[in-house]
């Protein structure tokens, strides 16, 4: 059975200003989304799933499905605020859903086979997918997951702080813990460092991080679901709190339900999250396509 792609595409974008999702980066207009799914039907991976907040998903369609018919099979997610599906019987109003974790929980009736998830914002590179299509064919389990592993100096911003999951490996290549960092950015030439509390603590350029690329097979929905109604009770009177993917991951490794192998890459990881990235991220795909690595007209 071939792998999904999960594609997380319901986030507002509130520090880029618009639907970075549906922005067009390549030479035809192509979005960073095209260039992940074509990477993954390379790779092997026989359906891509778009996790989308409900009102985009006629948007969606007419972006994708013109170009992806007869290439791969697709489908669509809907992340809400509804919490009745997961046996919460409140509404408890925020300006954004729950989170990457919330994200994936609500593919949990449609996806069957192994998946990974990425964010749609982010260009991981065709080694992730070819690596990650491999370990979700031939080592996957339900004790067994896996992300993509990537080099913290690699993947800021040059004009602002971003989130990083700051993995922390044993000598297997397993990783230990993960630490979501909700404001990581370059300092003083260079250096690296997270804010929390108000307090800047520096971290080794070569930091392993999640870039939010996870490898899982559909037992993750039971593992998870019942940490989500205790995360919703616990932050109901926190708006902005949100269910991360790495939360998930490190309390899984924690209580021994399942181990994480972190898959390092030799991709180049880049993405966008303020507007002053767009023309960083168009020359970069520019280099990519001018080197012959893509075509010019990716779905030609």
């Amino acid at each position: 059975m071939k792998p999904t792609l999960l594609i997380l595409a319901a986030g507002m974008a509130s520090r880029y200003g618009s639907m970075k999702q549906v922005d067009g980066f390549g030479p035809n207009g192509e979005t960073i989304i095209d260039y992940s799914i074509y990477d993954a039907i390379k790779a092997g991976f026989g359906k891509i799933s778009f996790i989308i907040r409900e009102e985009f998903v006629e948007n969606f369609k007419a972006i994708f499905e013109p170009k992806l018919a007869g290439k791969v099979e697709t489908d669509y997610v809907f992340q809400s605020y509804d919490l009745k599906p997961f046996g919460i019987d409140k509404e408890i109003e925020r300006a954004k859903p729950w989170g990457t974790a919330h994200a994936v929980l609500a593919a949990r009736n449609q996806i069957n086979e192994p998946f990974c998830v990425i964010n749609a914002d982010d260009f991981y590179g065709y080694d992730s997918f070819e690596k990650m299509a491999k370990f979700l064919t031939t080592e996957v389990a339900d004790d067994k997951y896996s992300l993509i592993g990537y080099q913290i100096d690699k993947t800021l911003s040059d004009y602002g702080s971003v989130s990083r999951g700051v993995c922390k490996v044993d000598d297997n290549g397993n990783m230990i813990e993960v630490n979501e960092r909700t404001q990581v950015y370059f300092k003083d030439g260079g250096k690296v460092v997270y804010e929390e509390g108000g307090v800047e603590t520096e971290l080794p350029t070569d930091t392993r991080v999640s870039m939010n690329f996870w490898g899982f097979t559909p037992a993750v929905f039971k593992q998870s679901e019942q940490m989500f109604r205790d995360f919703v009770a616990a932050n109901e009177n926190n708006p902005k709190s949100e269910f991360f993917i790495p939360l998930v991951a490190d309390k899984l490794i924690k209580e021994n339900i399942a181990s994480f192998k972190v898959i390092p890459t030799a991709s180049k990881w880049f993405g966008v999250t303020y507007k002053e990235d767009k023309p960083i991220v168009q020359k970069c795909i520019s280099d990519l396509v001018n080197s012959g690595f893509y075509p010019e007209n990716l779905w030609a």
